[in-house]
C-alpha cells in the first residue's frame, strides 16, 4: 500500500470517528420537548406540594382566628350543645366560608372576612370519622333522607363529597355521634342553607 493511499484511508477513518462523536453528542441529551415536559412536571409537583402545605397552614390559622373572632363578635368563648349565635347584620356580598373544628365541635360561618355565625356541631363518631380537608358544597336539598342509614332525615342537607358526608340539621348530644356527617342545630342549619351556594368552601380540621 503506497503512502498516499494509506493517508486517504486514515483520513476516512478519522472523518467517520468525528461524525460518530458528533452524533453521540447530539443524541445524548433527552428530547427537548420531553425534557421541558419533565421539568414542568417537576415544577407542578413542587407547586402542588407547596399548595397542599399552604392549605393545611391556612386551615390551622383559620380555626385559631375563628375562635378569637367568636369572642370578639359574640362575647363568648364556648357554647353548650345545641346552642348557636347568628349575627343580625350580614354583609350583602362576599364569599361564604364555613370552618369546622372537630376538636372544638364548633362551626364558624364567614361572609367575606366577617364572622356572622357560630354553632355547636356533632361530627362523626370513632368508627365513622368525619374527613378533614377543604371541600366545596356539591349539592343542596332542603328535604333529604339518607340512602345508607335507615332512611334517616337529613334536613337542609349540603353534601360535601361523593360518599354522602354532608352538613345537615340533626340531634346534637354534645359529642361526635354521627356516621360522618356534620349535624347542626335545626334553626342554624336552615339559616346556613339559605346563605350558601354550591361551590361555597367548607374547611374541616381536626
Amino acid at each position: 500500500m503506497n503512502e498516499a493511499r494509506f493517508t486517504r484511508i486514515l483520513g476516512a477513518f478519522t472523518l467517520l470517528a468525528s461524525v460518530s462523536t458528533l452524533c453521540i453528542a447530539q443524541d445524548a441529551p433527552t428530547d427537548p420537548l420531553a425534557a421541558m415536559a419533565s421539568e414542568e412536571s417537576l415544577a407542578e409537583n413542587a407547586s402542588a406540594s407547596a399548595a397542599d402545605q399552604a392549605v393545611t397552614t391556612a386551615s390551622d390559622a383559620d380555626a385559631a382566628v375563628a375562635r378569637a373572632d367568636m369572642a370578639d363578635r359574640f362575647g363568648v368563648d364556648a357554647l353548650a350543645a345545641g346552642q348557636y349565635r347568628w349575627a343580625r347584620d350580614i354583609p350583602a356580598t362576599g364569599p361564604t366560608k364555613i370552618i369546622i373544628s372537630l376538636s372544638d365541635q364548633l362551626a364558624f360561618v364567614y361572609r367575606g372576612d366577617e364572622l356572622i355565625g357560630v354553632s355547636t356541631v356533632s361530627s362523626g363518631k370513632t368508627d365513622h370519622e368525619t374527613p378533614t380537608g377543604t371541600f366545596p358544597i356539591l349539592a343542596k336539598e332542603r328535604v333529604h333522607r339518607s340512602q345508607k342509614y335507615d332512611d334517616a332525615p337529613m334536613p337542609y342537607m349540603q353534601r360535601l363529597n361523593q360518599y354522602g358526608v354532608a352538613l345537615h340539621g340533626g340531634h346534637l348530644p354534645g359529642y361526635p355521634a354521627s356516621h360522618g356527617c356534620i349535624r347542626l342545630p335545626m334553626e342554624f342549619a336552615a339559616k346556613l342553607f339559605n346563605l350558601t351556594s354550591t361551590g361555597s368552601a367548607v374547611i374541616i380540621e381536626a
